[in-house]
């Protein structure tokens, strides 16, 4: 079999046919040459019954079957009027199949848009799905319930920030999924199976090989089932259907913005992996259970790449990782009254640790050493209330640290970020910068290049002890700073933010974009990294808190605007309205949709159970076969790899087979081409990714002539693009372009959303005496909107226009000018006038050129100009140049370099 018979890269377009008892799923790729079909049956009326032929159909086979299929389904042989075969749904991907209480439904994407591109390979976020319910009405079995159960799982709006991917691996880093090894050999279908290997090995999965048409194009690992949100919904499915028909979806935030250095385009790419175990809402979950797995367990990747260079093994990227979680301990808040700050209680004694120990046994897993905690918690309270956990972590991490070796021991970092906060002799970010250039220097950080020369001729004193590991072609990430504060939102997104500025000034440095690994704040491209995060935050904020973040990197700047304080208010409501009323309602959806809760007829229904705790306590229910040891409290085999994470070395238990898609580079079934620029679509170029994205030179470089273009200098506030109420330029350009598809606005900087938690009213920052000490603006209405009025002084024209207007000093200023109002009025010649003298005529002083060097340039046809043989010689010895063929050098050549050499170097 020809090794690109059986090779699809996805099915990213599907339709569904149906008839009475069959439903029939064709699925195609991009450009549509390759489908494949799945038939579900109808007649089965609780039973999932899918047959998938393995076959890969070309256009006309899939007509002739669809033609078929009608014809045989018509109620009467040769009746042209019902039609046997009907459309019901187009489609992007599978979401998964449920079952309730009923028969199965099939649960498909619908409407997506592109949110990310990463080496060629979109990141697309869900808009929009569709529930359709497989048996017939003629088999359906009716439950009273069903309808409930349905309202249920629907209220997991699946159009909020649900992202997936068909040709990259979103559930894994950009690490990981850098690192594979290359041992092919080819399997029963044709494709090409490897296995997974360490990260010293070599980061170029994409790779030739030395075949010369052929090229991997893709890969497809097993997905990491922590961050996976459809992983239970295609358990039924999983080994019967060809891996093209799996979509993993993943559940967080992703954002990209463009940063524009000298033209040169730099994407940064922020995916945000929502932990599936352990899931719910703030007061609802907290803590761990009895797995390891805490509540808002968030992992937060930061890539920066080339973007004028779209491919993996080519390009330049680089990554940085943090997580963020709750206090790994067996705790609770009662939230059986209504009040602002429900006391925190600890449910369970654990002397051991053996919840703290089984959560950081992942995490060594995962991201190998050290582990270092960030731990944002108060230390002095006039009652005693998040200084609980304090008291009950930092023994847990001293008790689990007594039997690691000292080389991997887990770090931990307590310091009461509100407390400074209040404090006026205090500056929280520099502090925090301080944590933020400690942690990347341990941690390091991936980048797939190794040290340019630039790096040799501006040496960094900071670069030589960075962490990490160097290979021969880059650098690796071991280890990862996990913070925490009560809720994990407002002071840990400001953490999260500090570290990750820090990350990406040694991420530029490292890919040769700065001279020094230092960026500062009020540049471009740290004002496009802090929308990023902002953005970032209110999405994990909104999804586990039910409001916005309250506290921004500018209220710990000191920079808030006035108006935050009077938001905050009508938030504080928003969010205690959302924990009283509605998170209940959300916390049974997320556990029916992730299927933590199955119904059936013999079990009492969700809403009749007291408590969530044992749907996600699973070991209480059984008694364990094998106590785990309170001193050998990791994995086997994971220290013997450390400081490198254990799910990335080449031993037995790892050698899962990762899929590579290796197909000719003229097949359309896999191109990177097709995946970016959509040829088979109708699209408007208003609506397309790259211009929807955000860009540091449009957003936020100011419009004033003579600026320095670069995005890591310092601009001064009234040069900043941000108007005087507030509202960013990017806000203004979205409103004005009105397009659908754009991205939404991110907040503005007074939008301040709900109190969190972690800072409440009684240690919140003072900004009133920050607000009083600014400068006050007056305000005057204009016919243009609000202006500000800080000088009465009429501006020069340079200040809004960029220019001085002066009137033109010679004569031939003036005919120049007369000459092209006339062009612009149609006339061709203008009228010789008596007054000037004859060498004075326009036509004299201007000749005027063709639009266009082209004899004939239009629609219809072009002619292309005649090239003369001396730059046909020329071009040609260039070509041949570039063979190595270089031609011998002429007398008047080697007279030109002797004095190219003489004036250069004597």
């Amino acid at each position: 079999m020809p090794l690109t018979a059986a090779v699809i890269s996805g099915l990213q377009k599907l339709v569904l046919y149906e008839t009475r008892a069959r439903y029939f799923l064709v699925g195609s790729n991009e450009a549509q040459t390759c489908h494949r079909v799945l038939k579900i049956d109808r007649t089965e009326p609780k039973d999932l019954v899918i047959i998938d032929d393995k076959h890969v159909y070309s256009q006309q086979e899939v007509r002739e079957l669809l033609g078929r299929l009608d014809l045989g389904n018509r109620t009467k042989m040769g009746q042209k009027g019902s039609s046997g075969l009907s459309r019901a749904v187009s489609a992007c991907g599978i979401v998964g199949f449920v079952r309730f209480l009923e028969g199965y439904y099939l649960v498909l994407i619908t409407k997506r848009r592109k949110m990310a591109d990463i080496g060629g390979h979109s990141i697309y976020k869900i808009e929009d799905t569709t529930m359709i319910y497989i048996p017939n009405d003629s088999v359906r079995v009716t439950h009273p319930d069903e309808a409930r159960y349905v309202r249920i799982f629907q209220n997991v709006d699946l159009s909020s920030n649900f992202y997936f991917s068909y040709s990259y691996d979103l559930s894994h880093s950009l690490q990981y999924n850098m690192c594979v090894l290359r041992a092919p050999y080819e399997s029963e279908e044709g494709e090409v199976e490897v296995t997974t290997t360490s990260k010293q090995d070599s980061f170029d999965i994409f790779e030739d090989e030395g075949l010369p048409t052929q090229v991997v194009q893709g890969i497809k690992n097993e997905p990491y089932d922590k961050y996976v949100w459809n992983g239970r919904l295609l358990d039924k499915v999983k080994d019967t259907l060809h891996p093209d028909w799996l979509l993993y979806i993943i559940h967080g935030f992703c954002g990209q913005s463009k940063l524009l250095i000298y033209g040169r385009p730099v994407h940064v790419s922020l995916i945000a992996r929502r932990s599936s175990r352990f899931a719910g809402t703030r007061f609802l979950k907290r803590g761990a259970n009895c797995e390891g797995d805490v509540a808002n367990e968030v992992e937060t990747e930061q890539i920066i790449h080339d973007a004028s260079v779209m491919s993996f093994r080519a390009g330049s990227y680089s990554s940085y990782v943090q997580v963020r979680g709750s206090v790994p301990l067996y705790w609770s808040q009662d939230i059986s009254t209504m009040m602002p700050k429900p006391p925190i209680r600890l449910d369970q004694a654990d002397p051991y640790a053996h919840v703290a120990a089984l959560h950081f046994d992942q995490m060594l897993r995962r991201f190998g050493s050290p582990i270092i905690i960030l731990n944002l918690v108060k230390k002095r309270e006039k009652r005693k209330h998040e200084k609980i956990l304090s008291d009950e972590l930092y023994p847990a991490v001293l008790n689990l640290n007594q039997f690691l070796p000292p080389d991997h021991a887990i770090d931990y970092i307590a310091w009461d970020m509100a407390r400074y906060t209040k404090s006026k002799l205090c500056n929280v970010l520099d502090r925090l910068s301080m944590i933020a250039e400690n942690v990347v220097k341990r941690t390091g950080f991936f980048v797939n290049r190794s040290d340019f020369h630039c790096h040799s001729l501006r040496p960094d004193e900071r670069w030589g002890d960075l962490g990490g590991r160097l290979t021969s072609t880059g650098r690796l990430q071991t280890g990862v700073l996990r913070t925490n504060c009560v809720d994990c939102l407002d002071r840990t997104n400001t953490a999260q933010f500090m570290v990750g500025k820090c990350a990406l000034a040694y991420q530029l440095f490292a890919l040769g974009m700065i001279d020094k690994p230092k960026l500062q704040f009020d540049t471009d491209c740290v004002r496009l990294f802090e929308e990023l995060y902002e953005d970032h935050g209110d999405t994990l904020s909104l999804q586990y808190g039910g409001s916005q973040l309250v506290h921004r990197v500018k209220t710990y700047r000191k920079i808030a605007p006035w108006t935050q304080h009077s938001k905050d208010i009508m938030q504080t409501l928003s969010r205690y309205y959302s924990n009283a009323f509605s998170d209940a309602d959300r916390q049974d959806a997320i556990n029916l949709f992730l299927q933590v809760f199955q119904p059936g007829e013999s079990k009492p229904h969700l809403w009749e159970l007291p408590t969530d705790f044992y749907l996600h306590q699973s070991n209480t229910l059984s008694l364990l076969q094998e106590r785990r040891s309170y001193t050998y409290w990791w994995s086997e085999g994971v220290l013997s790899y450390l400081p490198v994470p254990y799910d990335e070395v080449p031993c037995e238990e790892n050698r899962k087979k990762v899929l590579v898609k290796r197909v000719n580079r003229f097949d359309e079934s896999i191109d990177i081409y097709t995946e970016f620029y959509k040829p088979y679509e109708l699209t408007s170029f208003d609506d397309t990714f790259c211009i929807s994205m955000t860009n540091s030179a449009r957003e936020f470089m100011p419009k004033t002539v003579g600026v320095d273009p670069s995005p890591f200098t310092v601009r001064k506030p009234e040069e900043t693009g941000k108007s005087v109420l507030g509202k960013s330029s990017k806000d203004e350009t979205v409103l004005q372009r009105k397009t659908a598809a754009s991205a939404p606005p991110p907040p503005t900087e007074e939008a301040v959303s709900s109190s969190s938690e972690d800072d409440s009213e009684d240690d919140r920052e003072d900004d009133g005496s920050a607000s009083q000490r600014s400068t006050p603006i007056k305000l005057a209405e204009s016919g243009d909107g609000v202006r500000a009025q800080e000088d009465p002084q009429p501006q020069p024209i340079k200040e809004p226009y960029g220019l001085n207007l002066s009137e033109p000093l010679a004569d031939d200023d003036l005919l120049i000018y007369h000459r092209f109002a006339h062009l612009g009025q149609n006339q061709h010649k203008v009228e010789k006038s008596n007054s000037q003298p004859e060498h004075r005529h326009p036509d004299h002083i201007i000749n005027l050129a063709p639009v266009s060097y082209f004899g004939t340039d239009s629609i219809y046809e072009v002619c292309v100009p005649r090239v003369s043989g001396e730059s046909r010689e020329l071009f040609e010895a260039h070509v041949q140049a570039g063979h190595g063929a270089v031609r011998s050098l002429v007398r008047e050549d080697t007279l030109m370099y002797r004095e190219y050499i003489k004036n250069r170097y004597m």
